[in-house]
């Protein structure tokens, strides 16, 4: 399969008008290979380098992942998709099924990092984590504490959302759109 590499900025209105309706973060640790959809993230330069920064909740199987091996993919839509994709991976979690097979994904090899691309979602980000860092609640104005984390729920089921978010800070070492 054929990359064709891209310059990230050129490429951020199409990422960031994708995320609120799901692309994907792809991890691989141990053989295992998982993607997680997510609708938050930010696209930027810190550390005068280019970042896409990942918000995973604290108890979710990406997290434990992202933890053994510090780089991921974020896959991207980039033309028609099936959303089928999207509810699975946002729905279901790795530790209980292999996501991977159950959406009918195609992993890719990578240019730079372990984890693989995804053929169903050409435009690529590949990204190693250059620093993390848990949110503190108690920093959070009360108009997105009530809304995005309820302490009243029980948080270790997927789609539970009373614990926190870490942060991942992903420097992007590679970008491109497979062919």
């Amino acid at each position: 399969m054929e990359r064709k590499k891209i310059v990230v900025s050129e490429y951020a209105k199409e990422i960031l008008e994708a995320l609120p309706k799901g692309i994907l973060l792809t991890t691989k640790t141990e053989g295992k290979v998982n993607s997680m959809t997510i609708g938050w993230g930010t696209l930027g330069i810190e550390w005068s380098t280019p970042i896409f920064v990942a918000f995973i909740r604290e108890h979710r199987f990406t997290r434990e992942l992202l933890d053994k091996n510090p780089e991921f993919t974020i896959n991207v839509p980039f033309g028609p998709y099936s959303k089928k994709i999207i509810g699975i991976c946002g729905a279901k979690s790795g530790r209980d099924m292999d996501k991977i097979k159950e959406a009918g994904l195609t992993l890719v090899e990578s240019e730079v990092i372990s984890v693989p691309a995804l053929k169903e979602f050409p435009l690529t980000l590949e990204c190693k984590v250059v620093y993390q860092q848990k949110q503190d609640l108690s920093a959070l104005a009360e108009k997105f504490m009530s809304g995005c984390y309820p302490q009243d729920v029980d948080s270790s089921f997927v789609g539970a959302n009373k614990d926190a978010h870490i942060a991942y800070y992903g420097e992007i070492v590679s970008a491109y759109i497979l062919q």
